[in-house]
């Protein structure tokens, strides 16, 4: 055996050299897609999350909305019951006085249970014209002069729920 044969020839240790400095330069460009990889595959999971919470809550939200009316809906059942009861029992009914006081009853369960809802009726008569709360509908001449940009006559009634208007009141104004 030669010296020669055992000792690595300059191209050998030229090869050996670009081999270890490529093997760790082709280790950190496998490291850096994986990482690549992981974020894109978190970011597509936390996208589809989002979506589906998305989806989630909208619906929720419609649910809401399409069943909000259900609890006053079905406070103002009994309502409904009374006024076919009268409907039904007024039909052959002689006493007008009976009558009244039937509607007035009904009327009045019908105001409590708004009432009990938030819903309050605004009064406008006697009241200086007040363009966030009353719609003017008619000016008319005053019938006193203390009348003068006051409310007249109430023509529809406006109404607040929860003191927020809900409907302004249509009125008669005095010039």
């Amino acid at each position: 055996m030669s010296v020669e044969n055992e000792l690595p020839t300059e191209d050998q240790n030229l090869d050996q050299e670009m081999n270890q400095e490529q093997a760790p330069q082709e280790n950190q460009e496998n490291n850096e897609e994986q990482l690549a990889d992981e974020y894109k595959d978190k970011f597509v999971r936390l996208y589809a999350e989002f979506d589906n919470y998305r989806r989630r809550t909208n619906q929720e939200r419609l649910d809401l909305i399409v069943s909000a009316n259900g609890g006053l809906l079905k406070d103002l059942l009994p309502v409904l019951d009374d006024l076919d009861r009268a409907i039904f029992n007024n039909e052959q009914l002689e006493d007008i006085a009976a009558l009244r006081e039937g509607f007035k009853l009904i009327q009045h369960k019908f105001k409590q249970i708004l009432l009990s809802k938030g819903l309050k009726e605004m009064e406008a008569k006697g009241l200086p014209f007040d363009s966030d709360l009353h719609e003017a509908i008619a000016n008319i001449p005053a019938p006193e002069k203390d009348l003068v940009g006051k409310v007249i006559e109430d023509v529809e009634k406006g109404y607040y729920l929860n003191d927020k208007v809900l409907r302004f009141s249509k009125v008669v104004v005095g010039q």
